[in-house]
């Protein structure tokens, strides 16, 4: 009932207005002067009044509907999937409204209206300047409903975008906010998400792979490490329990580099808990292993008279 309140003022002014339209409309001779000026006027408030209304009702219905879905839950991807669709639909409706209202109140003067016949009288040349000009506005109102359908991404989402980590903040018709790791807004337009290659890192779910890289000297043992790191995983709360691996990825000259892969339920912990493993597996080698840490051989060969 609390959301319903919110529509009593604008329901209440729209009519009084419409009333006090009604009303200089029979009293005409008492108002003959002020007449020339009070219905356009008079229109244009009762237009704002209903606008206001229909945008109020908007968002009475979006918090009603999206009462249904709990965002802040560990699995909360259908409720930002439906979070995002209405939140960018609410936006386009709101535009289109406010759109249309904007024509009305211009449609409500004479003198806009007889401009309006001449204007499209030439509306070949108008539309080409028209089209033109609105050609950016356009594409990004596009772009909003493309993504609110299709879907590249949903709030909250973690992406990778322009190298900076981050979470999806705010999705609007022209412009999206990236909440970046240390805390900063990166503002991007609508349109860069479907021109523009970026990671998505829970479009399907937010569990999440993180790795870690090792990198020590030949003569390290790999079988106690696996050991370590079982031991370092059951102490912590991070790892889901799902993925543990530790393989030798690659070599060189100098030394031989170790993959550890570990999952945790979303971005964040999967970030805290690279952290950690590598914090303890470095701690690990340095007091078990100091010899394995990465060296360079230098072999001198004694020359021969």
């Amino acid at each position: 009932m609390k959301h319903y309140s919110r529509l009593v003022i604008p329901l209440l002014v729209t009519i009084i207005l419409a009333g006090l339209k009604l009303y200089l409309g029979g009293q005409s001779k008492d108002w003959e002067g002020w007449m020339a000026y009070l219905p356009s006027i008079n229109t244009v408030l009762i237009i704002s009044g209903f606008t206001w209304c229909f945008l109020v009702g908007m968002q009475i219905v979006k918090t009603m509907f999206l009462k249904q879905y709990d965002i802040s839950q560990e699995d909360n991807l259908r409720a930002r999937k439906v979070y995002t669709q209405i939140n960018i639909l609410v936006k386009i409706a709101n535009f289109i409204i406010i759109l249309f209202s904007i024509g009305l109140v211009l449609l409500s003067f004479e003198s806009v209206r007889k401009v309006g016949v001449g204007f499209f009288a030439s509306a070949g040349v108008a539309g080409i300047i028209i089209g033109f000009s609105a050609q950016k506005a356009i594409g990004t109102l596009i772009a909003g409903i493309q993504i609110a359908f299709t879907q590249p991404f949903r709030l909250e989402d973690a992406v990778v975008v322009e190298g900076e980590w981050g979470w999806i903040e705010e999705i609007n018709l022209n412009y999206i906010v990236v909440r970046i790791w240390d805390l900063r807004r990166l503002v991007l337009p609508t349109t860069y998400f479907l021109e523009t290659p970026f990671q998505n890192w829970t479009r399907t779910s937010g569990d999440l792979l993180g790795s870690v890289f090792l990198y020590t000297d030949y003569t390290i043992p790999f079988n106690e490490l696996r050991k370590e790191l079982d031991r370092i995983l059951e102490t912590t709360d991070l790892w889901d329990k799902k993925v543990k691996v530790l393989q030798v990825s690659d070599t060189n000259e100098h030394t031989v580099e170790t993959r550890i892969l570990v999952s945790a339920k979303n971005s964040p912990i999967a970030w805290d808990l690279r952290v950690y493993v590598r914090e303890k597996m470095i701690e690990f080698i340095q007091k078990n292993y100091p010899e394995c840490l990465p060296k360079t051989r230098v072999l001198m060969e004694k020359e021969k008279s």
